[in-house]
């Protein structure tokens, strides 16, 4: 039987605010970070959740004085993975057997726009080296990227890595930000929604891109952890089970009959152990398109999974791309601590082929097992299994 891994700690740094508490204080009153901003010169205004940039100044600033340190080398997201790495780095070591894995999908590239020539951070693989040797990581970054699913694959590999023996904990670091890039790519498939998203809903029609960044503690050595260590947690998840399936349906999306997710589900959850009947809550992927919530109503059914409470966080993030998989995990864990359901905002009438438990108001619950799943494009889908311990 393999080690199990644990998730000890976690950050965000969101539109709803630059720590968890802010965050879920904020879900509970039903805030959301969606509204129409002006991304694109010559076209109107688009639903998105961005975060407020002079809040983001102030609150790096405040986070290089600190740490005596100079700002001027650092991208609008680098400062937002900075400050979601900060307050876990300042907890937990950092040794020579300590993962460092970054997710995204476009990483740096608003860099590009009236460049003459490639910053270095434009590369994945650049902007991993430069946010670990900020902090100074050890071991060579790890970056993953692949679309939307990237969060929780992120999760996925660190646990496998230090179940592997490769590594003895990671910390683990996911983010993107609103483009024109981004927006003109959805934009193009007509997927962006003409008002805020209502995932699963019959009125849905497209996606609002967000922006944000989220980053965990993964460990696999809790036995050895210092009695300072210990008192600098209040929780631990275990990560069960995990699985990726592409399904290799098309560019842009993920198949019509879900068997991607479904069999992503299935691994995952027979490698925990767990059946569907002790599932307590599911944070699904829900991104408001016609074809990406019909689809998870498919897959979930097909396990058996269709009266389990469900939401998606889409309407209140939007769609943060390779952030959203790792900061609605955060949200899920947050949820369960706090034995609280947060509704799938802007949910009004079952709008897919099969039911789903769609959660509409704050509902108080029991939550051991969670399910959280994500799709995207290529045909990618990934699911993991956490357990409150």
């Amino acid at each position: 039987m393999r080690k199990p891994v644990y998730i000890t700690d976690y950050n965000c740094v969101t539109p709803l605010g630059f720590d968890v508490s802010s965050n879920w204080n904020a879900l509970l009153e039903g805030k959301s970070g969606v509204a129409l901003h002006k991304i694109i010169e010559n076209q109107e205004p688009f639903y998105v959740s961005m975060i407020n940039s002079e809040k983001l100044e102030e609150e790096f600033n405040r986070f290089i004085d600190s740490a005596q340190n100079d700002n001027t080398n650092f991208t609008r997201l680098e400062k937002m993975f900075l400050l979601s790495l900060k307050p876990l780095v300042e907890k937990h070591q950092i040794s020579g057997e300590t993962a460092f894995i970054l997710s995204t999908t476009k990483g740096n590239i608003s860099s590009l726009k009236n460049q003459t020539a490639l910053p270095e951070s434009v590369f994945l693989s650049n902007l991993a080296q430069k946010i670990a040797d900020f902090f100074g990581f050890k071991t060579k970054p790890i970056v993953v990227s692949n679309a939307c699913v990237s969060g929780v694959m992120a999760i996925a590999i660190a646990k496998n890595m230090i179940q592997a023996g490769k590594y003895k904990d990671a910390f683990v670091v996911a983010g993107d930000e609103i483009s024109e890039f981004v927006i003109s790519g959805f934009n193009s498939f007509q997927a962006i929604g003409t008002e805020p998203c209502k995932p699963y809903d019959k009125n849905r029609n497209g996606i609002n891109i967000g922006e944000a960044t989220a980053a965990v503690f993964i460990t696999g050595h809790c036995e050895e952890r210092s009695e300072e260590a210990l008192s600098n947690e209040r929780f631990s998840f275990k990560v069960l089970g995990d699985s990726a399936i592409n399904d290799a349906n098309h560019i842009s999306g993920p198949s019509r009959t879900g068997d991607g997710l479904f069999l992503s589900i299935s691994n995952a959850m027979t490698e925990a152990q767990v059946s569907a009947e002790q599932i307590d809550f599911i944070s699904a992927h829900g991104t408001a398109t016609i074809y990406n919530d019909e689809m998870e109503a498919i897959a979930f059914n097909r396990m058996e999974l269709q009266n389990v409470p469900l939401n998606s966080m889409k309407g209140y993030y939007g769609h943060c791309l390779g952030a959203s998989g790792l900061l609605e995990s955060i949200i899920s864990m947050e949820s369960a601590l706090n034995n609280i359901l947060i509704p799938s905002k802007n949910f009004e009438e079952t709008g897919t082929s099969q039911p789903l438990n769609i959660i509409k108001e704050n509902e108080s619950a029991e939550i051991k097992y969670i399910l959280k799943t994500a799709s995207g494009f290529g045909g990618c889908n990934a699911a993991i299994v956490l357990e409150k311990c």
